[in-house]
């Protein structure tokens, strides 16, 4: 399933990079059995909705190393698959809950991924500098619903000239937000289950 999604979307994956993801769901599962860190376990679900999702954000991202900022990661999502299929990226999952950190920590030590990923448990209030942060190149994050808010969070972690990605449904509307410039907009379908999708990226001012 995520080799052929992987496909469909543009962003093939290899076979170890797809071993890797599968164990993630697998691991993911487990843990879930025990704490609550999703509601999605079924595993085609898991393959579509968690997984090729996340790698859809690696649609809007320039090629070369970056620095990835995921904020509110839960579960891992969209930052540790992105930081799987590509591995220029170095990954900073952040998240406000001790056992999801747990959970992540757990899953970057088992897959290899560190140093180029890492886990913290922060709460994001727009002070990178006093919370231990630089900025970054990308910011990404699945936990946001209102798009304003997160791109007015999103705006002192993000370089100039660097990337804020915004993960959205089939109707999402273009929006401008002060400090960023765009949307570029991509709409498209996720490949196994169908929903629809919207990745909104804009521009940090002054790039």
């Amino acid at each position: 399933m995520l080799l052929e999604g992987s496909r469909a979307l543009g962003l093939p994956l290899t076979h170890p990079q797809a071993d890797a993801l599968s164990w993630l769901a697998d691991e993911l599962g487990r843990w879930s059995s025990r704490i609550n860190l999703t509601a999605i376990l079924d595993p085609f679900e898991m393959a579509d909705k968690h997984i090729l999702d996340s790698l859809s954000v690696l649609r809007a991202l320039d090629p070369g190393p970056l620095t990835v900022l995921d904020a509110g990661s839960g579960a891992g999502f969209p930052g540790l698959p992105m930081a799987i299929a590509r591995v220029d990226l170095s990954v900073t999952l952040v998240d406000s809950v001790a056992k999801k950190v747990g959970f992540l920590k757990h899953a970057i030590a088992q897959l290899g991924l560190a140093p180029r990923v890492r886990a913290l448990h922060l709460t994001l209030r727009g002070a990178p500098k006093v919370e231990g942060l630089s900025t970054f190149d990308v910011a990404v994050s699945r936990a946001f619903s209102e798009p304003s808010r997160w791109a007015a969070l999103a705006l002192p972690y993000v370089r100039d000239g660097g990337t804020l990605v915004v993960m959205a449904g089939t109707t999402a509307q273009q929006q401008t937000f002060p400090g960023w410039t765009g949307p570029s907009t991509d709409r498209f379908h996720l490949p196994l289950g169908g929903d629809g999708r919207t990745l909104l990226s804009y521009r940090k001012a002054g790039g």
